[in-house]
């Protein structure tokens, strides 16, 4: 019996597998510049309609930050065809969930719904693009709410200011020096003309790419989407240009006190290439072997042998442009913040000097394997991987091919890549510290 359970589950797991690195699609666009992705999976009776828009934090006017996010919240109000405080009823009367998130790089809205409700789904999606309304009391409304979450996330939260003093310092002059959240001060101080400017600029078909993802007849889709979106006008060309980082060649010390902790913690961060690079890919590799799980070699060496921190970890942070890779330590017992640095320097020379083990680089392809497949378990993350394949990467194809490039990764490329971006004079070195008493 547990034979045939085990053959029965390695049958499951070859299927899931197979099934993740074969996604159809079929992709168009509309007369007004839109791009439409449509994934047909017909396996259960629901459908995910979703828009991502190319547009975040980095686009905003340095005296305006946080519009990009303030959007995600502003665009949920109403339109000239939903009443003010009806969209979120209208998605739950209606068997469905919806939600919305912001990046440096983009924006993306989301419904899933029974899929009998189609076109309920692209109804609503039209409406954010066509009729928002974007008036005083919806602007007023939505910047107590990101007040509050700014109180919430960043403000009142443990070490929840660690990403505005890190992107701050590692970045001078590229807008990923500072975080989608923004200032309030400068939504404090915008007019509601901006706001609207705003919405006329980004919010555009041909800034745009609509997924379709799920249980739906192709031929109605399309008829619905060129109903709902095709008549949208299209907008002004967006003129977009890289900001250029110089080089870092010296560690940057930068130093933060937060009242909101009583354990330091230690940041150390390298700028990294865009995530569309393969060098980047391989940085995620390395960001695994160093802190993934409790065998990985940072975790088992501080935490669990020397017992030098209570907490460890190292992750690649990739964005359209750059990148930060950031590790980070919070200390135990008597153990100082340099101890940790200096352990952790150890292991980043090692795997800068020696190849890892055949053992660790089959964990390594095994583990990004199964991310693989998890990303394409369910419609709504295979929706949300085709737009971002599309808007960020150029190369919507990835959604079934980028594991034949993390595949195709050598242990010496690893080693290659450590020696090439994980420099102590390529770095931001963060003390982040309990804030001290004013006596």
């Amino acid at each position: 019996m547990k034979k045939i359970y085990f053959l029965s589950l390695i049958t499951l797991l070859f299927s899931a597998a197979n099934f993740a690195q074969n996604v159809a699609f079929e992709e168009y666009d509309l007369s007004n510049g839109m791009h439409v992705v449509l994934h047909k999976d017909n396996s259960a009776p629901v459908v995910t309609t979703s828009v991502m828009y190319h547009v975040g934090a980095k686009d905003e006017n340095p005296e305006r930050t946080g519009f990009a996010h303030f959007f995600e919240h502003l665009l949920f109000e109403g339109t000239e065809n939903i009443k003010r405080g009806d969209w979120f009823k209208i998605v739950s009367s209606n068997g469905g969930t919806n939600n919305a998130n912001t990046t440096q790089d983009r924006t993306y809205y989301y419904e899933v719904f029974p899929s009998n409700n189609l076109e309920l789904g692209l109804w609503m999606e039209s409406e954010r693009l066509l009729h928002p309304v974007i008036n005083q009391i919806g602007v007023d409304t939505q910047n107590e709410v990101v007040k509050e979450e700014k109180r919430l996330r960043y403000d009142n939260s443990p070490y929840g200011q660690w990403a505005p003093e890190v992107f701050k310092n590692l970045f001078k002059n590229h807008p990923y020096k500072w975080t989608t959240i923004g200032s309030l001060d400068h939504l404090d101080a915008a007019k509601l003309e901006e706001f609207q400017n705003f919405n006329k600029k980004f919010y555009i078909p041909n800034n745009a790419v609509l997924v379709v993802a799920g249980d739906f007849e192709t031929s109605t889709a399309k008829k619905l989407i060129e109903d709902y979106f095709g008549s949208i006008p299209k907008g002004e060309k967006i003129e977009r240009s890289v900001v250029k980082e110089d080089a870092i060649t010296e560690e940057i010390k930068a130093t933060f006190e937060d009242p909101n902790i009583q354990i330091p913690a230690v940041f150390t961060v390298y700028r990294t290439p865009a995530m569309t690079t393969r060098d980047a890919r391989v940085l995620d590799m390395i960001s695994t072997v160093l802190s993934d799980g409790k065998s990985s070699r940072l975790y088992k060496k501080l935490v669990d042998d020397k017992k030098k921190a209570m907490q460890i970890a190292a992750f690649n942070y990739s964005l359209e442009d750059y990148g930060a890779y950031i590790v980070l330590a919070l200390p135990l017992g008597e153990n100082t913040l340099d101890d940790l640095v200096a352990e952790i320097d150890e292991e980043i020379v090692k795997i800068q000097t020696e190849l890892i083990t055949e053992k660790e680089f089959q964990k390594l392809r095994n583990k990004f394997e199964n991310q693989f497949v998890n990303s394409n378990s369910s419609v709504e993350g295979i929706a949300s991987s085709l737009a971002t394949f599309y808007m960020l990467y150029d190369d919507i194809n990835l959604i079934n091919s980028e594991i034949e490039i993390y595949n195709s990764i050598t242990r010496e490329e690893i080693r290659e890549i450590a020696n090439k971006y994980l420099k102590p004079n390529q770095r931001l070195v963060l003390d982040y510290l309990p804030k001290k008493d004013k006596e």
